[in-house]
């Protein structure tokens, strides 16, 4: 197992977003931290009252928006707009071309969401967009699988060989991590709370990266939010 300190991520600083960049991003460059197998953008944004991303263009990248704090309100050229919850994970696959927007829907309250960008496995995809509310409930017993290839037991599609399954445990919970031979690299992201895992304690922002041979459990020390992606090996990447 290898550590990811949250308090090693970039950082980037606006009027309106503080951010924290798990990998390279924009101005923050680091060649050690370029992503994970086909994992290649994770930032934790918090956007001010007012704030927000205007309409700007995305291609051919699998982009996951997982909401944390306040209400994201998002519109793009599909047609698709609404508000996004906490707790809330929306999946848009930009493919030949989408325009979007992401904007704190309140002039007061702080917005905080996860972005998250997947290689796809294909380029020039028609662009799609889809929205899941996980249920809370299932989410507390254990790893829901939320998003992954077609075909496969996943809510939402990613077109990759690539899949997330997120957890809520609360104090105390002990919860097997999901195995996958088909995506033998997992990546566990600490969003919320403090978690052990193989006896280290990871805290908010921190991150680990797990072989299937890493099969301890994970035990929440507080109520958490945990993300844990399944990933191909980086060998096997084209």
């Amino acid at each position: 197992m290898e550590l990811r300190p949250g308090e090693l991520r970039g950082r980037s600083s606006h009027a309106w977003l503080e951010s924290r960049h798990s990998f390279s991003f924009a101005s923050y460059y680091d060649p050690a931290r370029m992503g994970v197998s086909d994992l290649r953008v994770l930032n934790d944004d918090r956007v001010a009252g007012g704030g927000g991303f205007p309409p700007h263009v995305h291609y051919d990248m699998e982009i996951l928006t997982y909401m944390l704090e306040g209400q994201l309100a998002h519109r793009d050229s599909t047609g698709q707009q609404g508000v996004l919850e906490p707790g809330d994970l929306q999946v848009m696959s930009a493919g030949r071309g989408i325009e979007h927007s992401e904007m704190n829907a309140s002039d007061q309250h702080r917005l905080r969401f996860l972005q998250i960008w997947i290689v796809p496995q294909q380029q020039g995809l028609e662009p799609t967009h889809d929205t899941l509310r996980p249920d809370a409930d299932q989410l507390r017993q254990g790893f829901q699988p939320v998003a992954g290839p077609a075909g496969a037991n996943f809510s939402l599609t990613l077109h990759q060989q690539a899949s997330l399954h997120l957890a809520w445990p609360d104090a105390a919970a002990v919860m097997p991590l999901p195995r996958d031979l088909a995506r033998p690299l997992r990546y566990l992201h600490v969003a919320d709370g403090s978690v052990c895992v193989a006896g280290q304690r990871l805290i908010a922002g921190d991150a680990a990266i797990l072989s299937l041979q890493d099969d301890a459990p994970m035990i929440a020390d507080v109520p958490s939010q945990v993300l844990l992606f399944g990933l191909r090996d980086q060998t096997a990447r084209p």
